[in-house]
């Protein structure tokens, strides 16, 4: 911290800047100035203990458990890793309905919302309830109806993909 003399006249406003012998602390230009009784203490970590991130399901198993609680039908898990660059997992569902699709967009936003921290990068076809595609970087939902999944046929379009087969719950 530096110390810098404080003369009356600054004190008061005056444009006099004779020093007076007083000194007076100038405040840190850092914004990361950590207070008293404000520091983080570390603790010892029990090595044995296990973590939340240790243990955590695949987010492509997050969204096809919450396809399964919403009755999606035919759900199909295509690996893409090395294959394309922009997505590693393709999560392909197909709803009955306007309604149903909307219902599984909704619990597979909700559940990788709340178990696995993330939210969407974008979400497409979600009004029109065609083809719902959710957008979570490395993996891509896609909620089609089975007219729409007939016709754009991701599967034929991806055969170069592996199939990821499924964990029963």
């Amino acid at each position: 911290m530096e110390i810098l003399p404080v003369s009356a006249a600054n004190r008061t406003g005056a444009s006099d800047s004779r020093p007076t012998g007083r000194l007076r602390p100038t405040r840190p230009t850092c914004s990361n100035v950590v207070r008293y009784g404000q520091e983080r203490v570390l603790t010892k970590v029990d090595p044995n203990e296990t973590t939340d991130l240790a243990i955590a399901a695949p987010s492509w198993l997050i969204a096809v458990r919450a396809a399964e609680s919403k009755k999606a039908a035919d759900i199909k898990v295509l690996d893409l890793t090395g294959i394309t660059s922009f997505a590693d997992y393709f999560v392909i569902v197909t709803g009955a309905n306007q309604r149903q699709i909307q219902a599984i967009a909704d619990q597979v936003g909700l559940d990788l919302k709340q178990r696995a921290k993330e939210l969407p990068n974008s979400l497409e076809g979600y009004n029109q309830a065609e083809w719902v595609l959710m957008d979570y970087g490395d993996l891509l939902v896609h909620v089609f109806s089975p007219k729409a999944r007939e016709y754009y046929d991701l599967e034929r379009l991806w055969r170069s993909a592996k199939t990821v087969e499924i964990p029963p719950e």
